[in-house]
C-alpha cells in the first residue's frame, strides 16, 4: 500500500517546481490584477409592503395581497420613471449601473441593492429610490391632523376603559352583599360595552390611514454607509488564483506522467520488464570518455558503491554456476550499456579477479576511447587471424598478442579493432564461438559490451554463447516499448537474462537510494586509492568471488 501511494505521489515529486511555478504565478498575476481594480461597495435598503407582520392575527388572504403588492412595487422601482425622479433628486447626472431591486423570498419584503465606486453615492440612491416608491403608494400622505388626534383620543379611552374593568373585577372579589354584587356587575357588563365599541371604532378609523392600510410602504432597514469594499476582495481572489493554478499544474503533472512512455525508477523497471532490478545508478556527469571509469578514478565514491551492488548482486544471481561469460546491452544506443560493462569490468578486477573486457559492439566500439587505447588491433583481428585448426599454445599466444592491459590490476581490453563489413556474421561464426571458450580457460571473467539489441541481431547473436545477458536501461530516456521488445527478442533465442540496471538516476528519482549518495567520510570523491586486491588463492571461482567481497565489505 505504501508503494501505491508513493508511485501515485510520485509525479508530485518530480513535477514540484512546475506546481510551484505555476501556483506562484496564478497567484502573483491575481495580486497584480487586484491591485489595478477600483474598490466598488455596496449598500441596500428594506421595505415591508403593508402591515399584516405587526397584526395579531394576519389573514392568508392580507399576506397574498402584500405578497403581490411586493411583486408590483419591484416593477416600479425598476421602471424609467423611479429612476429618473430619484436622478433629479440627488442632483446626480447618472445613477450607478449596477442597481438590484427584487422581492425577498416571495414575500412582502423588497430589498433596493445600489452598488458604486463611491459608498456615499450608493447610499444615498438606494435611500431615494426607497423614499420614490413610498411617494407613488395610496397611503403615502400624511394623515390630517383631526385624525391622528381622534385616534390618539381612542387609545386613551380604551386604556382607561381597560383600567376601570380591572379595577371592578378587584372590587368584585371583596364584596360579599349580593345586592352589591349584581350592583358590581353590571357596571362591569356596561364597561366592557363601552369598551368593544371604543375598539370597533378605533380599527375603523385607523384602516382608513396609513398606520392600518394594507397598499403601504414602510422602511424596516434604511441604506447604511459602506466601509468595506465588496470587490475587489483580494486575498479570496489570490486563494482562489492560486489554488486554481495548484489543481490544474498538478493535473498537468499526472496528464504529462500518463503520456510520458520512458522508465524512471528501478520499481517500475522491475514491473515493466518481469526481471529483478540489479541496481540503479546516478548519473555520471562526464566531460570525455576517459570520466566515464567512475570506479577507477574514484574507487570510494557512490556511484562506485553502486557498481560494486551490481558486482554482488551478479555473484549471488548465478551463484550455483557462476558466469564467465558476461553479455551487457541494451535495447537502442545511447543508454549507457558500453559505461556500465566498463565499470562493471573495473569492479570485478578490484575483487581480485582476471577479467577480460571484450568490446564486441563492430559497429560503433567505444571501449578503446574510455580505457584510452590503441584500436589498430582488436576482436575483427583476432578473428581473422584466427584458425580452428591451430594448437591450444599458439591460441593463447595470439590472444595475449592482442589484448591490451590497463591501468587497472587484474582488467585488460580486447578492443573492437578495424570496423568489418559483416559483423554479424563475424560474431556468429564458429570462431567467435571457440575464441570465447579459449579466452574463458584464460580469464576468470568475460565481459561482452554488444551492440543494442533492436539495432542490429549481434546482441542476439551474442547472448546464445554468452552465459548470462545483462540488460541495461537508462532513466527518463528508455522508452517502455523498445524495452519489452528486447526483452522479447532476447527471450527468442533463449537468452539467459540475469537482471537489468538503471543508470543515469538524478537525485530527486525514485530509486535514488539517499543513503549512498550523501556526502560521508566512507565516500569520498578525491579519494582515488583503494585497497589493493588480494592475492588469488585456490579454489573455484565462486569461492574467489566470495572471499574478495568479504574482504572488501569488512574494509
Amino acid at each position: 500500500m505504501e508503494i501505491e501511494i508513493r508511485e501515485y505521489l510520485a509525479p508530485l515529486r518530480r513535477w514540484w517546481w512546475l506546481i510551484l511555478l505555476t501556483t506562484l504565478v496564478a497567484g502573483v498575476s491575481s495580486y497584480l490584477a487586484t491591485r489595478q481594480q477600483i474598490p466598488v461597495y455596496r449598500s441596500t435598503t428594506r421595505l415591508m409592503i403593508g402591515s399584516t407582520i405587526e397584526s395579531p392575527n394576519p389573514s392568508s388572504q392580507e399576506f397574498s395581497t402584500t405578497r403581490q403588492l411586493a411583486a408590483t412595487y419591484v416593477d416600479i422601482a425598476n421602471s424609467a420613471t423611479v429612476r429618473n425622479d430619484a436622478m433629479e433628486a440627488l442632483g446626480l447626472p447618472f445613477l450607478p449601473r449596477d442597481i438590484v431591486v427584487r422581492q425577498l423570498n416571495d414575500t412582502n419584503i423588497i430589498d433596493i441593492t445600489v452598488t458604486d465606486s463611491d459608498p456615499r453615492i450608493a447610499q444615498a440612491v438606494a435611500n431615494e429610490l426607497a423614499r420614490q416608491l413610498i411617494l407613488r403608494s395610496p397611503a403615502s400622505q400624511e394623515d390630517d391632523q383631526f385624525v391622528n388626534e381622534l385616534l390618539a383620543d381612542y387609545e386613551e379611552a380604551i386604556d382607561e376603559t381597560q383600567a376601570e374593568i380591572a379595577a371592578k373585577q378587584e372590587e368584585l372579589g371583596n364584596l360579599q352583599s349580593a345586592r352589591e354584587i349584581a350592583q358590581v356587575q353590571s357596571e362591569i357588563a356596561s364597561l366592557e360595552s363601552t369598551l368593544q365599541n371604543l375598539t370597533t371604532s378605533y380599527a375603523d378609523l385607523r384602516s382608513s390611514t396609513q398606520r392600518g392600510a394594507t397598499n403601504t410602504i414602510s422602511v424596516i432597514e434604511p441604506a447604511s454607509l459602506p466601509r468595506n469594499p465588496v470587490t475587489p476582495n483580494n486575498t479570496v481572489t489570490i486563494l482562489t488564483a492560486a489554488g486554481i493554478g495548484l489543481v490544474l499544474a498538478a493535473s498537468a503533472a499526472f496528464v504529462l506522467e500518463y503520456i510520458d512512455d520512458t522508465v524512471r525508477s528501478p520499481n517500475q523497471l522491475a514491473r515493466l520488464s518481469g526481471l529483478p532490478t540489479l541496481t540503479g545508478i546516478a548519473e555520471i556527469k562526464m566531460e570525455n570518455d576517459e570520466s566515464k571509469l567512475v570506479t577507477a578514478a574514484f574507487p570510494r565514491s557512490p556511484i562506485a558503491e553502486s557498481f560494486r551492488v551490481l558486482r554482488t548482486a551478479i555473484q549471488y544471481a548465478v551463484m550455483e554456476t557462476p558466469t564467465r561469460v558476461l553479455l551487457v546491452t541494451s535495447s537502442v544506443p545511447e543508454e549507457g550499456k558500453s559505461t556500465t560493462a566498463s565499470n562493471l569490468a573495473v569492479v570485478m578486477a578490484q575483487a581480485g579477479l582476471n577479467v577480460l573486457l571484450i568490446d564486441a559492439d563492430l559497429r560503433r566500439p567505444s571501449q578503446h576511447r574510455i580505457f584510452d587505447l590503441p584500436n589498430k588491433r582488436g576482436l575483427t583481428t583476432l578473428l581473422t587471424q584466427f584458425n580452428l585448426a591451430d594448437t591450444s599454445d599458439n591460441v593463447h599466444r595470439l590472444i595475449q598478442q592482442t589484448v591490451q592491459v590497463t591501468h587497472v590490476e587484474g582488467l585488460q581490453v580486447l578492443t573492437a579493432g578495424p570496423i568489418p563489413p559483416n559483423p554479424s556474421e563475424l560474431l556468429g561464426s564458429r570462431k567467435m564461438q571457440a575464441l570465447l571458450t579459449v579466452m574463458a580457460t584464460q580469464f576468470d571473467m568475460l565481459i561482452l559490451d554488444s551492440p543494442p539489441v533492436l539495432a542490429v541481431t549481434d546482441a542476439a547473436v551474442l547472448s546464445v554463447q554468452a552465459e548470462g545477458v545483462l540488460l541495461v536501461a537508462r532513466a527518463a530516456q528508455t522508452r517502455k516499448d523498445n524495452l519489452i521488445q528486447a526483452i522479447e527478442r532476447l527471450n527468442e533465442v533463449h537468452a539467459n537474462i540475469l537482471g537489468c540496471v538503471l543508470n543515469d538516476l538524478k537525485p530527486r528519482s525514485e530509486g535514488y537510494n539517499a543513503y549512498y549518495y550523501y556526502r560521508d567520510p566512507y565516500y569520498i570523491m578525491g579519494d582515488a586509492e583503494e585497497s589493493k586486491p588480494q592475492p588469488q588463492k585456490e579454489g573455484g571461482l565462486r569461492q574467489r568471488l566470495l572471499r574478495r567481497e568479504q574482504a572488501t565489505m569488512g574494509d
